[in-house]
């Protein structure tokens, strides 16, 4: 068995027909080099002559060097009503000058009636003409079979002849496409199969899409059955569902099959090339995603924890520096002493006795019941031992804010007046904000600055705010979570209120603690 498989990246095309996914043309540039560092071996860049975005993209990408993929344009068979030479799609797919080129056509005799409306032997001219026409000017050229395998299973022998037709015209390789995303794995084995019995010298290609949640299961058996291509997206990007998720592909094969997707060594650069493609897309973070997600090989309960600390196959399937991820123990109410004991090794506190780790337990339980959660605010938890075990008296004492918001449509403006103590001194700052919470935090800021100069660094990266409780209306308790940055590190911190000012004073005050802390330290 040939254990070499070719990973085929389509993020760029049909990843941004996904909800909420838009890339700028420089943007598709960065992914581009990005996934490249992966070692796919093709980059589907997108569809030229569909819009002038795709269109900008492959005018800039003739420019750019990449190390291990090649990049394809996408587009589809040659219009009935046109001949190769006149058709605006095939002429656009040339004018891109990549050395690949996929081109969809229909292979399910319910599409070629329903979306074409024409007859099944003028569809197979038109994938015939297309491929032909495009295998002679450009050096590979792969043929998506949309909708095979449903088309397959209505009517094998045209969609057999659908294939047929592409091999006889040039193609390089059949795509095999599961575009509803409704096949089964057992489906997938049984035509893959037929298709490799069939086709023995030509590269079968598999490209499935996620709305049974079958995507990458698949994906992964249709390489087994016999399929050498592998098509996917990162993150599982795509339309409705999503395509299969390309890292959970590459993962699977390299690190549970034995074959080689993509170059082992490469596997470490998955977790970073998925968080930077989420970055760049600006969609929230799945962080449940496998193999790549922050909460892959996060654990909580304290049994687990425990368990894990002895030995990490206990409750995870893969070391996680495999794939470039990092195990993660999480503190929350469910703690025991090993969750305390892991975080605090990795926080560098060494030699704290059990009943400090009793009472840290406690105030982290107590803290929890008030609606609390310490699991992504790493600075709030270190103050939290700190303060609890002595190595850390807070600077800053809050007497007083008091806080001034008067609108006039369609405007508002925001004061703040806060006066605190540091070090037993007293201060007193008025500040204007765009908002209660701009405004107190401009105010305290600006009384930090003349007190610790380094404090002109510290900059507001995120802010956000949660109901925990919903069911008291606007009096119900609220969770702020900010995040800080200094231009060399970032951190998290967090406060809990019924007043929304009120928890974000405390998350600003631990984010200001966190960096006076570790000054002095």
């Amino acid at each position: 068995m040939d254990k070499k498989i070719v990973a085929y990246d389509v993020t760029l095309r049909d990843g941004t027909q996904g909800e909420g996914v838009s890339f700028s043309v420089e943007d598709k540039v960065r992914v581009a080099h990005k996934i490249d560092e992966l070692g796919v071996g093709y980059i589907e860049g997108g569809w030229p002559g569909s819009n002038e975005r795709d269109e900008a993209f492959f005018n800039q990408i003739k420019n750019e060097k990449f190390e291990n993929a090649i990049i394809s344009a996408f587009g589809s068979t040659r219009r009935f009503s046109s001949n190769c030479d006149n058709d605006n799609n095939i002429q656009a797919l040339l004018k891109a000058e990549t050395k690949a080129i996929t081109i969809v056509g229909k292979t399910w005799d319910f599409h070629v009636k329903t979306a074409l409306k024409i007859e099944n032997d003028e569809n197979i001219e038109l994938i015939s003409d297309s491929i032909k026409y495009l295998s002679e000017r450009t050096d590979e050229v792969f043929f998506d079979a949309e909708h095979f395998f449903d088309g397959f299973k209505n009517n094998d022998q045209y969609a057999l002849e659908c294939l047929k037709a592409a091999v006889e015209a040039g193609s390089k390789g059949i795509i095999l496409c599961d575009t509803n995303g409704g096949s089964t794995p057992q489906e997938i084995n049984k035509i893959v199969k037929s298709v490799k019995n069939a086709f023995k010298n030509s590269i079968i290609g598999i490209h499935t899409h996620n709305d049974s949640d079958f995507g990458v299961a698949n994906a992964i058996e249709a390489v087994i059955s016999g399929a050498t291509q592998v098509q996917g997206t990162i993150n599982g990007y795509g339309e409705r569902c999503g395509n299969a998720n390309l890292c959970s592909i590459i993962a699977n094969l390299n690190l549970k099959l034995g074959y080689e997707c993509i170059p082992n060594e490469k596997l470490k650069k998955l977790s970073v090339v998925s968080s930077y493609i989420n970055d760049l897309a600006n969609l929230p973070k799945n962080n449940k995603l496998p193999y790549v997600g922050r909460s892959a090989f996060a654990h909580k309960g304290g049994i687990h924890v425990s368990a894990v600390i002895k030995d990490s196959a206990t409750y995870e399937h893969i070391e996680p520096d495999l794939v470039g991820n990092k195990r993660r123990v999480l503190i929350s109410d469910l703690s025991g002493r090993s969750n305390i004991v892991y975080k605090l090794k990795e926080l560098g506190i060494k030699n704290i006795s059990d009943d400090s780790i009793v009472k840290i337990l406690e105030k982290l339980k107590i803290l929890e019941n008030e609606g609390y959660e310490f699991e992504g605010v790493d600075a709030s938890f270190e103050l939290l031992v700190k303060e609890t075990i002595g190595a850390y008296k807070p600077k800053i004492e809050l007497i007083e804010t008091e806080i001034n918001t008067r609108q006039i449509v369609p405007a508002s403006t925001s004061s703040a007046r806060v006066k605190i103590k540091i070090n037993d001194k007293s201060f007193e700052n008025i500040s204007e904000g765009s908002g209660p919470v701009n405004a107190l935090d401009n105010a305290l800021r600006e009384i930090l600055i003349k007190e610790y100069p380094d404090m002109k660094d510290i900059e507001l990266m995120d802010y956000r705010v949660r109901v925990v409780s919903g069911n008291k209306g606007t009096e119900s308790l609220v969770r702020v979570i900010i995040e800080t940055s200094d231009k060399k590190s970032s951190w998290s911190t967090i406060g809990v209120s019924r007043d929304i000012v009120q928890a974000s004073w405390k998350a600003l005050i631990d984010s200001v603690e966190y960096k006076l802390m570790n000054q002095s330290s």
